[in-house]
């Protein structure tokens, strides 16, 4: 929660330990792209956003810790709301200042076949149907979630999350930035980056699929490390960004449950 991921910032700040946060989605070429577009004032000023993020899990898919909200706490929001979220406020250069969430479990019970592990269920569920399981156990951690936010500089927006099998992704693009000069879309299925301005045709500005896959700790890992041991600036996630994002995830489960706006400087002042 955005108590512990603070204590862990406070400890870390002042000193010359290294420290990194797994919010890879950063180094997606696509999304680089759309912060240079932003960056160079091509979409003017942004005044909406949406963003959908759909992992659809198969079918049959097993029940996991991931669906148990005693272990799981905050589904599909934590899983994949977090890695959404730190994507808008680096690109957006942005903090969100409140939310209203909705969170369920829209798919039904799964196969349980005790306590397997992601591969596992996966690959189960690729080769299996459910009615091939003796037995069946309800999830309970949200695996649907929409997320309205409001920013600190007015800009609006919807998050719209989900790890369901219905919602299948590829129909549309991840991410829609809506400014006043210019639209983007981006769509990291496609690697089509698009341009919308007013009265012309869309214009593709790039085409940058996603590649083959890296060492991630060779090539982001420990150079964020080096550079932050030795103070040097840094556009690698670190826990200070672990933070904002805990903060954003804490205030939109606690929208889920209360079915009202939460503003993120609550959960600061509780801090």
């Amino acid at each position: 929660n955005a108590i512990e991921a603070r204590q862990m910032w406070d400890a870390y700040r002042g000193t010359k330990l290294g420290h990194f946060v797994p919010l890879w989605t950063r180094y997606v070429e696509v999304f680089r792209r759309a912060r240079q577009i932003v960056n160079a004032g091509q979409l003017g000023s942004i005044r909406a956003f949406v963003y959908r993020w759909h992992n659809p899990r198969p079918a049959a898919m097993p029940f996991t810790w991931r669906d148990d909200a005693t272990l799981s706490s905050g589904g599909s929001v934590a899983d994949v709301g977090s890695h959404a979220y730190d994507t808008l406020r680096w690109i957006l250069d942005d903090e969100a200042e409140c939310v209203l969430a909705h969170a369920d479990v829209i798919t039904p019970p799964k196969p349980d076949l005790g306590a397997i592990n992601l591969d596992e269920a996966i690959s189960w569920g690729n080769q299996h149907n459910s009615g091939e399981a003796e037995s069946r156990r309800q999830g309970t951690a949200c695996d649907y979630a929409s997320i309205a936010v409001r920013m600190r500089t007015g800009t609006v927006g919807t998050v719209l999350l989900s790890h369901a099998p219905y919602l299948r992704k590829g129909m549309a693009p991840d991410l829609e930035l809506h400014g006043t000069d210019a639209s983007l879309s981006i769509d990291r299925v496609s690697g089509a980056v698009r341009l919308f301005r007013p009265d012309t045709e869309a214009e593709t500005v790039a085409a940058l699929p996603d590649g083959e896959p890296v060492n991630r700790f060779e090539k982001y890992v420990f150079p964020a490390l080096r550079e932050r041991i030795d103070a040097r600036s840094t556009q690698h996630p670190g826990l200070d960004d672990g933070y904002r994002v805990q903060l954003f995830t804490d205030a939109a489960m606690r929208s889920a449950e209360q079915g009202e706006w939460v503003a993120l400087a609550e959960l600061e002042t509780a801090i």
